[in-house]
């Protein structure tokens, strides 16, 4: 009796945890990148970088050959009480250049490419929305962000979990990843977790 208690006590928090919350799920080149900037967002949950774009899951070494058809991107769990979608997407089109077709700086392939998977249609018109408005003014040249349909996310080896916080002196993350979280935290300094 008290292990179907219990049981049903986990069900139900589980469920009013899934009712609570939201999930978005954007690729803007390098998860690394992209990861370390959305998990210092006041109202963001959870950060976890993975592959998105197929059914099949295929390893690092196999979505960066570009033939899978995966992109890197990183899966958000978010509180829509402190954090909107539209914010979301806002910050992903000042954090990365959605101007270079299959390409973030150094980091070439389909599978670098910019896109914003939609988990619903809510998501899908916002994500349009501030694509058409906010980030053509945002840039000169022709956003080529692709906003496709969610199919199915496969989280990445845990070595790629949290890696610019746990590798804050690798050569990658001082040359890359420090100028682009400097100047994510000035312009977003009013929406940091506190303890940032």
């Amino acid at each position: 009796m008290r292990y179907l208690i219990l049981s049903t006590l986990l069900i139900l928090s589980a469920t009013t945890w899934a009712q609570k919350y939201e999930k978005a799920t954007f690729g803007g080149g390098c998860f690394w990148c992209v990861e370390a900037v959305f998990e210092e967002l006041e109202g963001v949950v959870s950060v976890v970088s993975g592959y998105s774009g197929d059914t099949k899951y295929y390893s690092y070494e196999e979505v960066c050959t570009g033939r899978t058809k995966h992109a890197e991107v990183v899966q958000i769990t978010y509180d829509p009480s402190k954090i909107d979608f539209k914010f979301l997407c806002e910050v992903f089109f000042t954090t990365h250049d959605p101007t270079t077709l299959n390409r973030q700086g150094n980091d070439r392939g389909p599978q670098y490419r910019s896109v914003i998977f939609y988990h619903n249609n809510k998501q899908k018109e916002i994500a349009m929305n501030v694509k058409r408005i906010f980030a053509t003014t945002l840039w000169e040249d022709p956003v080529v962000t692709e906003i496709s349909p969610f199919i199915k996310f496969y989280d990445a080896e845990q070595y790629h979990q949290d890696f610019y916080e746990n590798n804050t002196s690798y050569g990658y993350c001082r040359v890359i990843i420090n100028p682009k979280i400097e100047k994510f935290r000035k312009q977003y300094a009013a929406y940091l977790k506190k303890s940032n």
